[in-house]
């Protein structure tokens, strides 16, 4: 294992992603000055007002939203190397998944990023879960970059058709942080201002990809197992900026990845199907039985079509599923205020109109 260096060179907020239009975001708050968190803790948040790191606490309990990695924040407090968390400051994007055993709950994994870079082996890439991750950076409002890494590995490096079909509208690259490949690709979507946020299972490289763009070892590093499988490297969100480049962010593997998304994120996923569905004879077609189905047709021609379709239909249904279990949590949450302002207002009644 790598040791990471914990140095951050950082002179300015825009080394950290800052830019002209997040200046607007401060009119009208209270003073404070900007911070990015850099790394999230238990009970604690790592942040860089660009001149210092800080460790940061929430002045409140109940700040919301809770800052995650890669949120800006006004901070306060006379201490050069600490301060307190008054505010978090709206997010352009916000990178989510449901948390894991169906709850209807999201997991932020990382705001205000620009570009998700979906990571996965060359080798070893899973259609199925590249269409997850697809869909949440589309409803993330971030642009996604799919990353096949360890390109090195094949001695022919190239892209397979089964993964491209499932990438429409997003761009491919291929990288080998051991060669090289694929370094100049992603610096030159990178620039001052632009934050990229890597994702992707245990084991296949995203911290050695850090390091390789940085230029230095800013980031543990471990041999995958002898059975190929990832280990768990990165136990925390990481943001490494590098000036002259961008801003990078880490991101612990992730076994199982459920989309936090609604119908037009899916559309975009499947821009394809949604194409086909188009030539069905019924407007309302749920492309299952009905006749002169364009959808049917197609999967019925062609094996990568009917995965896509099978993957299309089970995302419909649980995010389906999702959007049902996040209205009864408001519905429960709202009866719950409702009661209590209730409660207050009879309180109230007795104390202002005691029995005699």
């Amino acid at each position: 294992m790598t040791s990471p260096s914990n140095a951050l060179p950082v002179s300015s907020l825009s080394d950290l992603g800052w830019r002209l239009e997040d200046s607007a975001a401060l009119s009208g708050r209270p003073v404070g000055r900007p911070a990015r968190i850099v790394q999230q803790g238990r009970g604690a948040w790592h942040g860089h007002d660009g001149t210092r790191e800080l460790v940061l606490h929430a002045r409140s309990r109940h700040l919301e939203p809770t800052p995650v990695t890669g949120d800006w924040v006004l901070v306060s407090g006379d201490d050069p190397s600490a301060g307190l968390i008054d505010e978090v400051l709206p997010r352009r994007s916000t990178l989510a998944r449901a948390e894991a055993g169906g709850r209807s709950v999201a997991q932020v994994i990382a705001a205000n990023v620009d570009l998700v870079g979906i990571c996965a082996a060359v080798d070893a890439v899973n259609p199925r879960r590249l269409e997850r991750e697809l869909t949440a950076v589309w409803a993330s409002g971030a642009t996604p970059l799919v990353v096949l890494t360890k390109a090195d590995l094949l001695e022919t490096p190239r892209v397979d058709a089964a993964v491209a079909a499932v990438c429409i509208g997003a761009d491919i690259v291929l990288a080998s942080a051991a060669t090289g490949l694929g370094l100049t690709d992603l610096r030159s979507v990178l620039g001052t201002g632009v934050t990229l946020a890597l994702i992707g299972p245990s084991g296949v490289g995203k911290s050695t990809l850090v390091n390789a763009l940085a230029g230095g070892d800013v980031l543990a590093t471990r041999e995958v197992r002898r059975d190929g499988k990832g280990r768990h490297t990165t136990t925390s969100r990481h943001l490494v900026p590098i000036p002259g480049i961008g801003v990078l962010l880490d991101t612990p593997g992730m076994r199982e990845f459920a989309p936090w998304a609604d119908e037009e994120a899916l559309a975009d996923t499947f821009p394809d199907l949604e194409e086909l569905a188009a030539g069905c004879r019924f407007s309302d077609c749920r492309h299952e039985r009905e006749p002169d189905c364009a959808v049917l047709a197609a999967a019925a021609e062609d094996e990568t079509v009917a995965a896509r379709v099978a993957q299309w239909r089970l995302l419909q249904r649980e995010l389906a599923h999702l959007e049902r279990r996040r209205d009864a949590r408001l519905m429960s949450a709202e009866g719950k205020r409702l009661a209590a302002v209730h409660k207050a207002a009879v309180q109230r009644n007795r104390i202002e109109h005691p029995r005699r």
